[in-house]
This record gives structure tokens, sequence and C-alpha cells, in this order.
């Protein structure tokens, strides 16, 4: 399994990052998680530099690919190098998440439609004049395709993706190691309020 995290100049470390060590709680030989850029290497909105582990176009084959938040998504929408690529993108055969101004990219490329969106307060405005509904909730997700609102429930769209790809027992381990100490059963819970409505219902036991 290779899930992607697109990552951009002027990225948020917290969306990227924190998805990255969640994710990265999954440990089996056949599970990578990679940050995808555009270039060799991108900086953060607050500096910090991380190189290219795999490329947009490996990203749009990835089995899952959450798109990342950052101060310049809108110049990424606007540039047509990076739309033109990312166009393959394909919830009928991936799971696509989108974290804060993640969720502008995917309204850009039409994947919004007839789909309702999280995303922060900032980004919101051009969410929505891209004709998009937001929702006042930390996370959302329709069949492939999920987004998320607010740097802090990035680890929701990661414990939706390890659901869906490791199954919940996976998730939730990878919960439990991220979770403050003495907060951990609260935090669960409160992650599987959030998440378990929009996962697959589980399939009935065998007489």
């Amino acid at each position: 399994m290779h899930i992607a995290i697109l990552t951009f100049e002027g990225y948020n470390e917290l969306d990227s990052l924190i998805a990255l060590g969640v994710l990265n709680r999954v440990k089996t030989d056949d599970w990578r998680v990679t940050i995808a850029t555009p270039g060799p290497r991108v900086t953060s909105m607050n500096g910090v530099v991380i190189e290219q582990m795999s490329t947009l176009e490996e990203a749009c084959a990835a089995d899952a690919v959450i798109v990342g938040s950052g101060i310049a998504t809108r110049e990424v929408t606007e540039d047509p190098a990076i739309m033109n690529v990312l166009r393959g993108l394909d919830p009928s055969r991936q799971l696509i998440a989108a974290q804060c101004s993640g969720a502008l990219v995917l309204a850009r490329l039409g994947l919004l439609d007839d789909i309702p969106a999280c995303t922060d307060l900032t980004t919101k405005p051009w969410v929505v004049a891209a004709g998009v509904e937001v929702l006042n909730q930390p996370f959302h997700a329709k069949e492939n395709i999920a987004t998320a609102g607010g740097c802090l429930a990035s680890h929701y769209l990661a414990a939706w993706i390890i659901a869906h790809l490791g199954g919940n027992d996976a998730a939730e381990g990878a919960l439990r190691y991220v979770a403050p100490v003495g907060e951990k059963e609260e935090y669960i819970e409160r992650a599987w309020r959030n998440i378990a409505p929009y996962l697959p219902a589980p399939a009935p036991a065998l007489a």
C-alpha cells in the first residue's frame, strides 16, 4: 500500500507531518507513506525544508492520497502544470483526502461536485466560491473522498485511511500511540465519533 501526502511550497507542517506520523504507525512490509512534492524539495510556511519522497505522478497511482494544506494553495490551483498532473487522481480506484485548504484543490479538480466539504476558516470562502458546501465540523467523507478542517483534525484523515486499508484495529492502534497520556480513551472515542459514520459497515458474522 502506498499513501502519498501531497505537500507544496508554503505547506503547513501540522497538516502534512502529523498525518505522516500517524500513518507510519502501521508497521507492515507492504505499507509505504511518502511526501509527494512538485519538485526536489519544498519549504513550509515556517521555513522547514523537506525533500521529495515521491512525485505527483507517483501519488496519482497511489492507493491513497492526502492533499495537504498551506499558505499558497490558491497559487497551486492556478498552476497548470501541477493541476494537469493532479487530474490523474481518481476516487474510483484510490482513497482521496484533503486537509484544510487541500479541499480547494479537490474543488477545482471537480472532485467535490455534490459532496460537502470540511476546511479551515480562512479557506472556507474560496471553497464556497468554487461551488462547494462547507460544513461546520472537523471531518466528512463520502465513499472514497474525505475532507478535514483544522490542523489538529489531520489525525482523523490518517485514521480514516488506515481503517480502510488496514482495518479498524490498526487505526485504533495508531491513534492510541499518538494520543496524550491520561487522555487516550477520550481521544480515541472522539476520533471514532467523527470518522466511524463514514466507514464501511463491518461484514455480518457468518452463521
